[in-house]
């Protein structure tokens, strides 16, 4: 996706990959989350995750290693055509997205904690990270940040949910709670 690519973030680091983004703020109208997903494996899920970020004025931040190619001809077959409209970040690694927003409030979704989602008062501004579909979010992380995981509840029957469907549900609460409807 190398046409696609532009300047650098504000700290000089991640790729922006649109030529021109809007800012995904709550004063330009979008909701100012920030959807960060680790490690991606199924393109079309992230394409779901990036029309999500698009229709709530999000920015959607993708950690890598992908599970896919982000040319522009994996990106059309998936469905991440909302990229041309939507900011998207690439981070080389959780840390380097991190160290970029060093005040930025992380939340972070998982099947392994007790904290339902519900509990957390979200705020224009944070960041709901989620992990890669088939073993979530990396242990490590989860332990450094203990005090911020949070789960969607679910019947004992299921072991999660899709990941888009995790990211909708978790983006609108923080929505609805702030009642930041983008003026696209």
């Amino acid at each position: 996706m190398r046409d696609m690519v532009s300047s650098s973030s504000d700290s000089g680091t991640g790729q922006n990959l649109r030529e021109e983004s809007r800012a995904a703020v709550v004063e330009d109208g979008g909701s100012g989350f920030h959807v960060v997903l680790v490690e991606p494996e199924i393109p079309p899920n992230t394409g779901n995750a990036a029309r999500l970020c698009l229709a709530t004025g999000s920015t959607l931040h993708l950690v890598k290693p992908l599970g896919f190619s982000i040319d522009d001809k994996a990106v059309k077959r998936a469905g991440l055509d909302y990229w041309k409209e939507t900011k998207v970040m690439l981070w080389e690694s959780f840390a380097e997205l991190e160290a970029a927003h060093p005040q930025g409030r992380f939340w972070f979704l998982t099947t392994k904690t007790e904290r339902p989602y519900y509990e957390a008062s979200l705020t224009p501004g944070d960041f709901l990270v989620f992990g890669r579909e088939t073993k979530g979010l990396p242990e490590p992380l989860l332990a450094n940040h203990s005090s911020r995981l949070l789960t969607i509840p679910m019947s004992r029957k299921t072991r999660s949910l899709n990941l888009a469907t995790a990211v909708a549900i978790v983006l609108f609460k923080g929505v609805r709670q702030y009642r930041t409807t983008p003026r696209l």
